[in-house]
Formats: C-alpha cells, sequence, structure tokens
C-alpha cells in the first residue's frame, strides 16, 4: 500500500450534514488527528521552531506544511511570531499545544511496544523532574494504575446528546509509514500510519462504545460505504480489529478488538482528555468510570520511575539512532 499525501485523494459521496454523537475524541480528531499536523506539533515539542526546519526534519511538501500550520494557528494550536533580532517567524506552541504532549506520548507508548519489531524504541525519554530514563505510562488519574479497557466504563455526561456534524466531500490519509519517518524513525509515526486519519479513529471510538457491525457503523458516522470498507480492511490488516462470525452460517461479520487494538485505547482517552479541557466549555459528553479503584477518572501520562506526569517543559530525550542533516 504505496500513497503519497500530497496526491492520494480517496473520493467519498457528496457533503452532508449527519447527526452525530457529542464527543471531545471527535473534536480533538477533527483538529490535530491528521498524521502530518501530529508530526509537525512532535517536532514544535522537540524544539523546531521555523518552517525551514519542520521541513528539512519532516520532508514534507511547502505547501502541505503552509497548509497544517495554518490550521494548527486558527486552533490555537501553535501561534506564530517573530523575535527580537530575528528575521524569520517562528511557530510557539500555546498552552493547548502544550497540553497536547500527554497524547503524543500515549501514542509513543503504544508504538514503543506493538510497532519496535527487534529494534529498541528509537527515542529515549529522560523525565528531568527525577533525572532518570523512562517510559511513557497511560494511567488512571485516581490510583495511577495502567488503563486498560477493559476496566473502564463510560456514561453520559453533561454535555452528551447529538450536533451535526458536516461530512467531508473528500478525504486524504498516508499508508506508508516510510513517508512519515523519512527522516526521524519514531513510533509516534508508526501508530499515526495505522490510525491517523479522522475515519479510522472515529471507527475505533464506534468500537469503544460497542458497536461491531458494519451498517451500524456506518450509520452512526455518515461515513461512504467505500471509505469504511477500506478502513476497516487496513485496521484488520494491521492487527487492530479481528473480523468474527455472527451468524450460524458465518457469512455475516462484526469487528472485534485485539489485544493490539486495546491499547490503542489509551491514546483515545489521551485525547479526550485534551477535548473536555479545551474543547468542552465544562461540560464533557462523557464520564469514566475506573472498575479497579471504582472512582471517575481521567487519562493522564506518568513516568515509568517516579509515577509523576510527564510534561514537555521537564524532558529531555536520547536518538536511538543517527539523525541525519
Amino acid at each position: 500500500m504505496q500513497c503519497q499525501e500530497h496526491s492520494a485523494v480517496t473520493k467519498e459521496a457528496p457533503s452532508l450534514v449527519v447527526p452525530a454523537r457529542n464527543c471531545s475524541v471527535r473534536r480533538t480528531v477533527e483538529i490535530v488527528l491528521d498524521s502530518w499536523s501530529f508530526l509537525i506539533l512532535r517536532e514544535a515539542f522537540f524544539g523546531v521552531k521555523r518552517f525551514d526546519g519542520f521541513q528539512s526534519r519532516l520532508a514534507i511538501p511547502r505547501q502541505t506544511l503552509s497548509n497544517r500550520l495554518a490550521n494548527l494557528l486558527d486552533h490555537n494550536i501553535l501561534s506564530a511570531g517573530n523575535r527580537p533580532n530575528e528575521p524569520y517567524k517562528q511557530y510557539f506552541l500555546t498552552p493547548r499545544g502544550r497540553d497536547l504532549f500527554p497524547t503524543m506520548l500515549s501514542f509513543m507508548e503504544f508504538g514503543d511496544k506493538w510497532l519496535a519489531g527487534d529494534e529498541p524504541p528509537p527515542l529515549q525519554l529522560i523525565h528531568t523532574t527525577c533525572g532518570r530514563k523512562c517510559r511513557p505510562v497511560t494511567v488512571c488519574s485516581e490510583c495511577l494504575d495502567p488503563v486498560d479497557a477493559r476496566e473502564v466504563r463510560h456514561r453520559d455526561g453533561p454535555g452528551a446528546g447529538y450536533s451535526p456534524l458536516k461530512v467531508r466531500s473528500s478525504t486524504r490519509r498516508i499508508s506508508d509509514v516510510s513517508l512519515l519517518q523519512s527522516v526521524r524513525p519514531c513510533s509516534v509515526a508508526r501508530s499515526l500510519a495505522l490510525v491517523g486519519d479522522r475515519w479510522s479513529f472515529l471507527i475505533l471510538r464506534e468500537g469503544w462504545f460497542g458497536v461491531r457491525r458494519f451498517e451500524e457503523m456506518r450509520e452512526n458516522l455518515g461515513i461512504a460505504t467505500n471509505i469504511l470498507a477500506d478502513r476497516l480492511n487496513r485496521l484488520v490488516e494491521a492487527g487492530i480489529f479481528d473480523r468474527v462470525p455472527y451468524s450460524s452460517g458465518g457469512d455475516r461479520l462484526e469487528y472485534r478488538f485485539t489485544e493490539m487494538g486495546l491499547d490503542l485505547y489509551k491514546p483515545q482517552l489521551a485525547m479526550m482528555a485534551w477535548g473536555d479541557r479545551w474543547m468542552s466549555n465544562d461540560q464533557p459528553p462523557l464520564r469514566l468510570r475506573h472498575r479497579k479503584c471504582d472512582q471517575d477518572f481521567k487519562a493522564v501520562v506518568i513516568c515509568s520511575e517516579c509515577k509523576t506526569p510527564i510534561h514537555a517543559v521537564k524532558t529531555d530525550y536520547e536518538l536511538t539512532y543517527t539523525l541525519e542533516d
């Protein structure tokens, strides 16, 4: 499956408006869960501030980079300006942007576990708060135990309900992980190659709500049949879903999470926490309950060593590969 982001366009049905479940994940996905956008943020966390720096680190087409930066500026994820005695425009993370760091770390946690193969993870985090090398761990905010999808219940929150969603007339996705890692190997990029487009992530969201059958997914998402079939095929091939017969004759199928797929719940919850904070006006659509401690919770990402939250300004890293100029 080889396609390039700037040339591969999959056509859907004409745009239409459908009622969509209020969801902090969807609100977050609509802003940042595009593979290039998220990798731009990754570079911003690594300290890149100039347009040519993003382009050289990502090997991204200039127009694609310009469009993604404009979108991140429009949504107050980045700000732009010139510093004294520096002639070039620079891009800076806003508080909203910095608060996406746990989501990136949760994707890294998933990619390090499932997608690194026999190689060490490309990036070794150093938590400067405790001074130790560490792994990011997505945990319950109340008991600090790692989140397990099977240990979480959900119920409606004060922002529950439905609102109109405009379905786009076309979508673009990157299916070749080498495009995302052309300069910098990265567990985040590997994870995004699996789910780094809005439809794939929203299909996963439906799975968390217990939706397993094709027609119900199609109706809930307002997604074109061919797009849904394509994304489900990709998720099955990637090992995220299993196809399981649900009729006695075995000719009707439903989609169930694999163990690998269940682990993608962690980045989903990290995105939900961000959306609840920044996009829900103190009216989160869902409340989450952790069965293990029987408390309402949100996902937080902590240091594996000192068990405290990891913040971008308190993090350093070592590369396990040589970064080419």
